[in-house]
């Protein structure tokens, strides 16, 4: 089996990568994703119920994310999920994708103080 490159999905949009975030930590549940998305962004992104589990669709066609039996005694129908080694790939290759476009940026006068 050959190995994917994680360039070959990327660029993720920042949704997606918000939520491959969320899960770096090890696996949790839906809303904990949300309430982690909306923590890290500051309130920034809120994601719609609808939204998310269209990523997490998305994300375990594409291999990023796995479903875990963590179902709890309380609550069968509560899902986890947890990045997996090729969603951890992809997630750090997105970032060093958007730490150079920053980069990029900064060089430009857009960054510089300009002085008349």
């Amino acid at each position: 089996m050959t190995k994917r490159d994680p360039a070959s999905l990327l660029p993720l949009t920042p949704a997606m990568f918000h939520v491959l975030v969320a899960l770096a930590d090890g696996e949790t549940h839906g809303y904990a994703i949300l309430k982690e998305v909306e923590r890290l962004t500051g309130g920034a992104v809120r994601l719609s119920t609808g939204t998310l589990y269209g990523i997490i669709k998305r994300l375990l066609a594409d291999g990023l994310v796995k479903e875990t039996a963590a179902a709890t005694k309380d609550d069968e129908r509560r899902r986890s999920y947890e990045l997996t080694t090729f969603g951890r790939e992809v997630a750090r290759a997105e970032a060093a994708r958007l730490e150079h476009t920053l980069a990029i940026a900064r060089g430009k006068a857009l960054f510089r103080h300009v002085t008349r």
